[in-house]
């Protein structure tokens, strides 16, 4: 469903970049630019948060009596459909810059139906994690895919460490990995050690499986996502990332499909509907709204991606963290002890550690540019004193 020294240049900015003529040099005057996130990035920020609510109903259908893992991670993937109506109209509103000109180049459809079928994997291997973890357990060790994003984005897209997201890295790996120090704690009653240690290594293992899949999004959008003809010239509409998002959940739907049939999953369902400890139809509308929530996440998760930066969606994910801690304690009543505190302090410390670097980032940079611009300024001045 992430820069540390602050972002690299998203696609979008990069493309706008790239289109925008450059008949006339820079005023020496101008002054720096503000850091102000856009109205796109602040509606992905949202989508992200109203998406919480997709890893409580996951872990509310194993909790009842659900046990079908590629199900489980058909329902993080399978809401694409959701996003074909108001993708219609983005394209119809946009067609003056020429329908074919703004739907994604093919290259970058293969390169997103790949990503689709690694994050259906991802998904499968989260499944895993969520059946055998409470949910505060698993959203924490899910917070470690920032550093795995962190580590990935530095190999692939070129970013550069800073103090303050060193910092953030550090504390949202060890804040998560302070739960081992005693898994019976966070243990659920009757459940082997063995099986529990197994779901932690099976989070794990999907928090780093999706913190590569965000940076090769990045990597692709960068690479395959520059636009020809007259839709060039503009940056790109936020239907690229409802396309992105298509083709990869189209993608992922149909392995999600496969490994589905192959195990049988549909013959099964209405057996564990009737079998459901909250009722049968409370089963289907539990996989309805799971559907939906982990849709809007992934549709939140894209679109920071494409306007922003693969680190910034990591972030948004580690920001779910307290939200998720909320909700399973309220909803599934689950026990939140000292353990998982300690765990969930060190990750908000790292949050607000990165949330302080990347503001100092931004006025250090504003600071540079301004003396850069006086500088040019001054001996542009001194040049035109010294011309007879």
């Amino acid at each position: 469903m992430a820069t540390i020294t602050a972002a690299s240049p998203s696609p979008a900015a990069m493309h706008e970049t790239k289109a925008m003529p450059s008949d006339s040099p820079p005023s020496a005057n101008a002054s720096p630019a503000k850091y102000r996130p856009s109205l796109l990035v602040i509606f992905s920020a949202c989508l992200v948060l109203l998406g919480a609510g997709g890893p409580l109903l996951l872990r509310v259908y194993f909790v009842h009596g659900g046990s079908r893992l590629w199900l489980s991670a058909m329902l993080q993937i399978s809401g694409w459909p959701l996003l074909l109506p108001p993708l219609c109209v983005s394209l119809y509103r946009s067609r003056r810059h020429g329908v074919l000109n703004l739907l994604l180049p093919r290259r970058l459809v293969g390169a997103a139906a790949v990503l689709g079928v690694f994050y259906a994997v991802s998904c499968f291997v989260y499944g895993l994690g969520s059946q055998a973890l409470p949910l505060s357990t698993s959203s924490l060790l899910l917070a470690t895919q920032l550093a795995f994003t962190a580590v990935f984005a530095f190999l692939f897209v070129g970013l550069r460490f800073t103090p303050f997201s060193a910092n953030a890295v550090v504390l949202l790996t060890i804040g998560p990995a302070v739960l081992g120090v005693g898994p019976s704690s966070g243990k659920p009653a009757g459940q082997s050690s063995k099986a529990y240690w197994t779901g932690f290594c099976e989070a794990i293992v999907a928090a780093a499986l999706a913190g590569l899949v965000i940076p090769l999004v990045e990597v692709a959008m960068a690479k395959y996502g520059r636009r020809t003809g007259p839709a060039a010239r503009v940056p790109p509409p936020y239907a690229t990332v409802m396309q992105m998002q298509t083709v990869m959940g189209v993608a992922g739907t149909a392995v999600c499909l496969l490994g589905m049939a192959i195990k049988g999953d549909f013959q099964a369902m209405p057996k564990e509907a009737a079998a459901f400890g909250i009722g049968t139809t409370n089963y289907y509308l539990v996989l309805v709204w799971d559907a939906v929530s982990w849709q809007l996440l992934n549709l939140g998760i894209m679109g920071l991606i494409t306007c922003a930066s693969s680190l910034l969606a990591g972030i948004m994910i580690a920001v779910l963290l307290p939200l998720s801690q909320i909700l399973a304690v309220i909803f599934l009543h689950e026990k939140f002890d000292g353990t998982k505190g300690i765990a969930l302090v060190l990750s908000l410390w790292g949050f607000a550690s990165y949330l302080y670097g990347e503001k100092a980032q931004k006025k250090l940079e504003a600071q540079k540019m301004s003396e850069q611009e006086v500088a040019l300024s001054q001996k542009t001045a001194d040049v035109e004193s010294a011309a007879p």
